[in-house]
C-alpha cells in the first residue's frame, strides 16, 4: 500500500513537474583613515540562534531538517516542470491534444523517476505536498485538477487520505507551526551553502514572520 502510494504521490509531482554565520568577517572589509568605510561583502541572511526547551525538541528538529531536505529537490521539480508544462500547453489548442500532452508527460516522468520516491516517507510526503505549493503558488490538488481533472484530483486526494495525507494542504509559516519549521530549515540550509533555494511564489517574508513557537515536535504524530 505504502508503494501504492507513493507512485500516485510521484504522478502529480512529476505531472507537474556547522558554520555560524551569523557573525560578521571584518576580513571582508576594507577600512581607510578617516570617517570612510568601504564594504565589499556576499548577501549574508542574519537569523536567530537555535534554542530548544528539551532535548527532544532538538532531536526532532534535526530528524525533520533530514526529512525537509530530502523533500526538497522534488519540490523544486514539480516547480520546474509546472512551469514547462504551462508554457507547451499554452502552444495547444485542444483540450484532447491537452489531455494526450499531459498523459504523455506523465508517462515519461513515472518512468525517469518513480523509483526515487517511493522511497519517500509519509513524513516527507506530506512535507512534500506543502513544498510543492510554496514553490509553485498553487495547492498540489488545484494542480492536478487543472492539468487533469477533478475527477483525477479526487481519486488520488482519496488514495492520499488513506496513508494520512492531503494533497489540499497549504503551506503557511504565519500560523502553521510545522510549516514555520519548514521555512525555517530551509533559509538555514540556503545561507549554509546546502542547497539553491528558490524564492517562494507565496508572497511572505519569513524574517518579519514573529515567532510563536518553540522549535520541536508540533503534536504527537509518529515519525515515519
Amino acid at each position: 500500500m505504502k508503494k501504492t502510494c507513493f507512485v500516485i504521490l510521484f504522478f502529480w509531482v512529476a505531472l507537474l513537474s556547522a558554520q555560524d554565520k551569523d557573525s560578521l568577517d571584518f576580513q571582508k572589509y576594507t577600512l581607510f583613515k578617516g570617517d570612510t568605510l568601504l564594504v565589499s561583502l556576499d548577501e549574508v541572511q542574519l537569523m536567530q540562534k537555535l534554542e530548544f526547551k528539551t532535548y527532544n525538541d532538538k532531536r526532532y528538529y534535526y530528524w525533520f531538517r533530514k526529512k525537509v531536505l530530502r523533500a526538497y529537490p522534488y519540490a523544486k521539480l514539480a516547480s520546474e516542470r509546472v512551469g514547462v508544462v504551462y508554457e507547451q500547453l499554452d502552444e495547444i489548442s485542444s483540450k484532447r491534444k491537452k489531455r494526450r500532452h499531459a498523459k504523455r508527460v506523465q508517462k515519461y516522468m513515472e518512468k525517469e523517476f518513480t523509483a526515487q520516491l517511493k522511497k519517500l516517507t509519509r513524513t516527507e510526503g506530506r512535507v512534500l505536498i506543502k513544498l510543492i505549493h510554496r514553490e509553485t503558488g498553487v495547492p498540489t490538488y488545484d494542480l492536478v485538477k487543472d492539468l487533469r481533472s477533478g475527477w483525477k484530483a479526487f481519486w488520488y486526494n482519496t488514495t492520499a487520505n488513506f496513508f494520512k495525507l492531503s494533497l489540499k494542504d497549504r503551506y503557511d509559516p504565519f500560523n502553521v507551526q510545522e510549516d514555520y519549521m519548514i521555512e525555517d530549515i530551509l533559509q538555514r540550509a540556503w545561507r549554509d551553502n546546502l542547497i539553491e533555494l528558490q524564492d517562494s511564489k507565496l508572497n511572505f517574508d519569513f524574517i518579519a514572520i514573529p515567532k510563536r513557537w518553540d522549535f520541536g515536535k508540533p503534536n504527537k504524530k509518529k515519525k515515519s
